[in-house]
């Protein structure tokens, strides 16, 4: 079985959650990490920019010149991409001609898979909050320095965030370089594995456990 260390805002540990080993033998291949990420990447794009085709530009129907007797090439259509104002050849169009479909328990899997390798290399802590009566980041960044963790990518996770506890948690993290505050619903795979360590919040372990089960 492997542990979870519990860390208070101090640094010290104080005590240990165990996860079973059924919990985090989950099968994952990397093919399946790899499609999962790649897909979280590409529809993550805004695909803001749209050229239009030749179908979608407004030009009348008729020919630039005569077929014969000129002595240039046949053309058809002012709207052919040749022509200014004509439509574009290959250009970007919005997300959805790109959106990347994820398959539901692909997706959980994965985070399944890449929430337990975080516990078994040890990149996960429990942190009680209980002493943030006030916001304050000093403490919060004593806390990540203790752990030699300062101005590396580091998430906080908790289950509400309209608590008082944790909105003095959020306000004092708000100006740390590289520290992060999320909901557990919201953090997908791409979120787990693009940052070094996860502190989960105390009154969040429940959840994490039933999101290990499935």
């Amino acid at each position: 079985m492997a542990t979870i260390k519990k860390l208070d805002l101090s640094g010290k540990e104080i005590g240990q959650m165990t996860v079973k080993d059924e919990l985090l033998n989950q099968e994952a291949n990397s093919q399946m990490i790899k499609d999962y990420i790649v897909a979280l990447r590409a529809n993550a794009r805004q695909w803001s920019a749209h050229t239009k085709s030749r179908a979608e530009v407004s030009h009348s129907g008729q020919k630039p010149h005569p077929q014969k007797g000129t002595g240039r090439a046949r053309q058809g259509y002012l709207g052919a991409a040749q022509y200014k104002g004509g439509g574009r050849v290959g250009g970007p169009r919005t997300k959805e001609a790109y959106h990347v479909s994820i398959n539901r328990k692909e997706k959980q899997a994965a985070i399944r898979h890449l929430l337990s390798e975080k516990i078994t290399e040890g990149r996960m802590f429990i942190l009680e909050g209980g002493a943030m009566k006030a916001p304050k980041t000093k403490k919060v960044a004593d806390f990540l320095k203790e752990l030699e963790l300062f101005g590396k990518k580091v998430l906080f996770v908790a289950e509400k965030a309209d608590t008082k506890k944790d909105d003095h948690f959020v306000k004092s993290m708000r100006n740390i370089p590289n520290a992060e505050f999320m909901l557990i619903q919201n953090v997908s795979g791409y979120d787990v594995i693009s940052h070094g360590h996860i502190f989960v919040m105390d009154a969040t372990s429940d959840r994490l456990l039933k999101m290990l089960e499935g």
